[in-house]
């Protein structure tokens, strides 16, 4: 069978090339689309793919992962997929709360009974994010955590090296709650690390490695995340603009901003 493969693929015999032009043929070929037939069979086909998606989130995808919950409030959705829930934890999410896609709640057993996971009203969190709670974690309100984020209160192994050679779990003092404060962004493939608070109103940007606290209105970035841009300045100094306006009439703009200047300092 090899040998006739090859033999069709690059021999200058006729009937090589023969069957390869009636391969290229057949792979070229293509019909004509007249809109008023392929129009309605598009609209009828998306039609069902949504009647069947709706049904499948409405009566199979959001039940079952309700049925983990232990609160859950008004306007709770799901994707189109079963999330995967490892483990026993307690899950309590607010009001119109969205898990789109798959997402993987992973809960240990060994830290404390009730591993807790809270999550915030009018937060959204994208498909593929991994999310493993040995004690808490805990996500504010109007949160936006994109696809593929890894969230994580524990990271499963002991630091010591020892201790892991032996198998052994992480000590107590390894698994330390996350905090995640309202109004924050977390970018796509980003990895929370234990321990860390995410201040209100922050940007994390994808792909950053968070392994310290994220002051709030903060951008940060990279690998471990550092600061890059603040998204709240500092109100200017009391009776600024007085002197703003007082220094312009004596010399202009520049006197201006020395007379700010020297009023912060």
């Amino acid at each position: 069978m090899k040998n006739l493969v090859r033999f069709l693929a690059s021999s200058d015999h006729d009937v090589a090339r023969a069957v390869r032009h009636v391969r290229r043929q057949v792979r070229g070929f293509t019909l004509p689309a007249p809109r008023p037939i392929v129009v309605p069979m598009r609209m009828a086909f998306e039609a069902a793919r949504e009647a069947y998606y709706f049904g499948a989130r409405v009566l199979v995808c959001e039940p079952h992962f309700k049925s983990h919950c232990a609160e859950y409030g008004k306007g709770v959705r799901t994707g189109n997929f079963i999330h995967y829930i490892q483990g026993r934890g307690d899950i309590i999410l607010g009001d119109n709360v969205v898990l789109d896609g798959k997402i993987n709640f992973v809960f240990a057993a060994r830290f404390c009974d009730r591993p807790t996971l809270r999550i915030g009203d009018n937060t959204g969190i994208g498909h593929g994010c991994r999310i493993i709670v040995g004690k808490s974690i805990t996500i504010g309100k109007d949160c936006r955590i994109a696809g593929s984020v890894f969230i994580l209160d524990s990271s499963g192994h002991p630091s010591d090296p020892e201790a892991r050679k032996l198998g052994l779990p992480p000590s107590n003092d390894e698994v330390r709650p996350v905090v995640i404060e309202d109004n924050v962004w977390i970018g796509a493939r980003a990895m929370i690390f234990p321990g860390v608070t995410v201040g209100e109103g922050s940007v994390v940007s994808a792909g950053s490695i968070v392994m310290a606290d994220v002051p709030p209105y903060t951008v940060v970035a990279g690998n471990p995340a550092r600061r890059v841009a603040s998204l709240r300045t500092a109100p200017p100094p009391a009776g600024a603009d007085a002197k703003r306006a007082d220094a312009k009439k004596n010399g202009g703009d520049d006197a201006g901003r020395r007379a700010i200047s020297d009023s912060a300092s």
